[in-house]
């Protein structure tokens, strides 16, 4: 049956399906195949998979996100970057990075940041000069924060899909998203160097300072949030209502860039994101459950530690299957369908599960900044509108850097896992 799961799924990714029509259909072609398994599991199944109440959390905070999208969040936090870091080499593209660091602990969305952000900054650095691939490669690259830094998305689907502290994985993400985010910053400084893009004007600190009092109450949204997770006053779920009523009430009446006839705007696009994360989470909840029937997930440990026991090794075979997968497969449906078959053997090698989470969710980040699908490579291509191959030449730097920073963190632990062991 597993077999045949997988052939028909790689058939309709071939034939270009959606992801999650193609799990969705390959695993009912799968349990009919069988034929000892009524029908009526796949609804039950596939319900089962999202009927979840930490899984609440990511309607909220898709919702969170593109209320302060509209709400003029996104403006605020751009001039506030440009103020503070803009009068460098590249200032632009330095402050593209700034942004997206800002932007990501808001929206939990790499997609989302991409978008939001690039519109205004993509633009913004071809009219000053940069070439366009880099301008898009950088807002590209920049983007992937969206998931590292908390709040995430694909932290919460791997805390649910792993039975780990949702709150562990927000606080394990913060070193490696300032980590990565510090590396974008010193190689857009080099290349900027390199190529003597040019500098903004140095704010004075007056402007600096009305800068940050324009962005306060945008800044401080992950204060709150975070905050009130890790100091126990209310969960990641519960969390994510606050962000909906906080972003509410700062785009409306604090900012007052938020329209009531945009409302209809901002629920519609919200619900249709939500539906269709929803949707591959409970296709790929179906196929976890068929691969976890036929015992797949007993012979993926089986085939790793035949290789070697040792958890480097381990570790580099999992980065290098991590980084391939990325690059055809989305995120989320990917988290939900091999966080079951490779954590198991990642425990019983003594690794830590929150470790695993953070190193997953950063591959699969780098997934979305590599071509054939690269979700962030498509979104910034038509913005600077050029094509998906120019884009990739851009990225080309920036892949070693992400390289470099994701073996760091793939075997020094305490970059993840640090924190959340000094707060406990």
């Amino acid at each position: 049956m597993a077999a045949i799961l997988m052939v028909f799924m790689l058939i309709f990714f071939a034939l270009s399906v959606p992801i999650a029509v193609s799990i969705g259909l390959a695993s009912a072609i799968a349990l009919w195949w069988d034929g000892g398994t009524p029908l009526i599991v796949l609804v039950q199944r596939s319900f089962t998979s999202i009927d979840s109440f930490p899984l609440m959390a990511i309607p909220f905070f898709i919702l969170a996100g593109t209320l302060m999208e509209f709400g003029g969040i996104s403006k605020r936090l751009i001039n506030l970057a440009n103020a503070i870091t803009g009068h460098l080499p590249g200032g632009l593209a330095i402050v593209t990075v700034v942004t997206a660091m800002f932007f990501s602990a808001i929206s939990g969305s790499s997609a989302a940041t991409t978008a939001a952000l690039g519109s205004m900054l993509i633009p913004g650095m071809i009219r000053r000069g940069y070439d366009p691939k880099f301008a898009g490669a950088t807002q590209a690259v920049a983007g992937e924060l969206g998931v590292i830094i908390p709040p995430s998305i694909p932290m919460i689907l791997y805390g649910v899909t792993a039975s780990v502290s949702i709150g562990d994985l927000f606080l394990a993400g913060f070193v490696p998203g300032i980590l990565i985010g510090f590396a974008l910053i010193v190689t857009v400084y080099v290349l900027s160097k390199k190529h003597n893009y040019v500098r903004e004007p140095r704010k004075s600190f007056r402007k600096i300072l009305v800068a940050i009092k324009e962005a306060f109450f945008a800044l401080l949204m992950p204060v709150i949030i975070l905050g009130g997770i890790y100091g126990g006053i209310f969960t990641p779920t519960e969390a994510a209502g606050i962000a909906v009523g906080y972003a509410f009430v700062v785009g409306v009446l604090v900012y007052k860039e938020i329209k009531l006839k945009e409302l209809a705007k901002i629920f519609t696009q919200s619900a249709v994101t939500t539906a269709t994360i929803m949707f591959i989470i409970s296709s790929a909840g179906l196929f976890g459950w068929i691969m976890t029937r036929a015992n797949v997930p007993q012979l993926v440990a089986e085939f790793f530690i035949n290789i070697s026991e040792n958890p480097i090794i381990f570790l580099l075979l999992v980065n290098l299957f991590l980084i391939i997968v990325g690059m055809f497969m989305e995120t989320n449906a990917s988290i939900i369908i091999l966080a079951p078959l490779l954590l198991p053997v990642a425990t019983q090698l003594g690794i830590d599960p929150v470790h695993f989470g953070i190193i997953m969710i950063v591959n699969l980040a780098l997934g979305m900044c590599t071509p054939p699908l690269g979700v962030n490579l498509f979104i910034s291509s038509q913005i600077a509108k050029i094509r998906l191959d120019q884009i990739s030449r851009g990225m080309l730097p920036y892949y070693g850097v992400l390289l470099i920073t994701l073996m760091l963190l793939t075997f020094i632990p305490a970059l993840s896992i640090g924190l959340v062991n000094l707060f406990k």
